[in-house]
């Protein structure tokens, strides 16, 4: 069957401006009770058990993983393995977040009389406040819609699509009344570019002790090429008799050493370098290191102790290798 590109575009529109309207509803409903409810999960000292079946169960996975991953405690049960020996997991220290569009699904309804007798506070997130869960929830969050966007008003699209909004609004709510930061956020995501980004520190992974290509100040100039051909970072430093950084001599001044046309064999270190060098602290993030780079278009630091001594050494393919750029 050919697909009528038209058409298609027609409901692909369609389909995103119900569920912009349905965002739109679920916002101008939003009242203290949502408010009451940010509260009620931070006072939790266990976790948020979410809840829900179906479409409602992913759903209630992506925000049981975004709470999670942004400050507040939580896992995902699902309700009909709950009623079978997962209801363990839910201790009298935690809250459950249930998700269910029409607030009648039956594996939900089925532990409410377990949930009231645990005294474990209950939030419903649901789209009718009439519902059997609602009546039996503390706190009621509204997430109905006016319909779907399936043209035939069944398959679950604008209200999966309030849930999940209103899910990560709760989620968004929390971090900001936690002060959960871009350091803690990294601290949970450590595998991702962030985390690569606020945790990987200048020590973590620069080359040092015999790694770092180094020379005192009056080696020859075929004693620096050396030192520079077997260390292979495309510098080296020159350094004093206490490991005192003086100075620094990469390939890029070797070009232009060159072009010179100078007598090279008669030069020592201390003639070739180049002074005062940019330098960084092993306890700086590598991320600093690859922005102080960038901006000086150098593609090699050297890293100085608080005395100024060097401590390590690396170059833009260290931190490529992890991952930092």
């Amino acid at each position: 069957m050919t697909p009528n590109s038209q058409r298609a575009l027609q409901l692909a529109r369609e389909t995103l401006d119900i569920e912009a309207q349905a965002l739109h509803g679920v916002r101008d409903r939003l009242s203290e009770t949502f408010a009451q409810a940010v509260a009620l999960l931070l006072s939790v000292a266990g976790r948020v058990v979410v809840m829900g079946m179906g479409k409602s169960g992913h759903v209630g996975r992506k925000i049981a993983a975004t709470l999670a991953s942004t400050g507040t405690p939580a896992l995902f049960v699902h309700p009909a393995e709950a009623s079978h020996g997962d209801l363990g997991m839910i201790t009298a220290q935690d809250a459950i977040l249930a998700l269910s569009n029409s607030g009648e699904s039956a594996e939900i309804t089925t532990i409410l009389p377990f949930v009231k007798r645990q005294g474990v506070p209950l939030i419903a997130l649901t789209g009718n406040a009439q519902s059997t869960l609602a009546r039996h929830a503390d706190i009621v969050l509204d997430c109905s819609v006016e319909r779907e966007a399936c043209p035939l008003n069944l398959a679950p699209t604008a209200s999966t699509t309030a849930q999940m909004a209103l899910g990560d609004a709760l989620a968004v709510a929390l971090l900001d009344a936690r002060g959960f930061g871009a350091e803690d956020f990294a601290r949970s995501h450590p595998g991702g570019a962030l985390g690569r980004r606020l945790l990987t520190h200048v020590a973590d992974v620069m080359r040092q002790g015999d790694a770092v290509p180094r020379v005192a100040q009056q080696a020859t100039f075929s004693e620096l090429m050396r030192e520079m051909t077997h260390k292979g970072l495309g510098a080296s430093a020159v350094v004093d008799a206490a490991g005192g950084v003086l100075g620094i001599f990469t390939d890029g001044d070797l070009r232009r050493l060159v072009e010179t046309g100078r007598d090279l064999r008669a030069l020592s270190a201390r003639e070739v370098m180049h002074g005062n060098p940019r330098c960084i602290a092993p306890d700086a993030l590598a991320a600093q290191a690859a922005q102080q780079m960038e901006q000086a278009r150098i593609t090699v630091l050297l890293v100085t102790d608080a005395a100024g001594k060097l401590v390590g050494a690396l170059n833009s393919n260290d931190l490529m290798r992890a991952k930092v750029i």
